[in-house]
């Protein structure tokens, strides 16, 4: 196998990765606002996780009842360095649920799309970037 094919592994797969998650979670916030269900819920605590770097990233936990009367608590699967007044521990929110799968949720103001959005478009950028790069010189040969 050729260096240069080698090297173009690292970016490609991690373009994939990010593509991958990207796509995930906005197909995912697609199918909650089609058949998602709105109530309110309660943030009950913060799941607080530490970088490598040292860097804190909040988890709002929210709890709230389903429309046929079960209770769920959950975190939220972004984290943010600080959180604000509207997020706070007490604080009520509107959460937005699948009724089959309630801990597919997210919480209306804290979950924003510019995340999944981010991570398709860097995930498009390295895979058709590496593509290029590794399929030109081959074809122009």
């Amino acid at each position: 196998m050729h260096p240069v094919w080698l090297f173009s592994l690292i970016p490609l797969t991690v373009g994939a990765g990010f593509l991958a998650f990207g796509i995930s979670g906005r197909r995912r916030a697609q199918a909650l606002r089609r058949t998602g269900v709105t109530t309110r819920g309660r943030i009950v605590r913060h799941d607080t996780w530490r970088s490598d770097e040292g860097a804190r990233f909040h988890h709002p936990v929210a709890t709230w009842t389903t429309q046929d009367g079960r209770a769920c608590t959950h975190a939220s699967r972004f984290g943010r360095g600080t959180v604000g007044p509207r997020f706070g521990v007490g604080a009520t929110v509107e959460i937005r649920y699948d009724p089959a799968k309630p801990q597919r949720f997210l919480i209306q103001g804290w979950d924003t799309p510019s995340v999944d959005r981010l991570f398709t478009v860097l995930g498009s950028a390295l895979t058709a970037g590496t593509v290029l790069v590794v399929l030109v010189p081959t074809v122009t040969r």
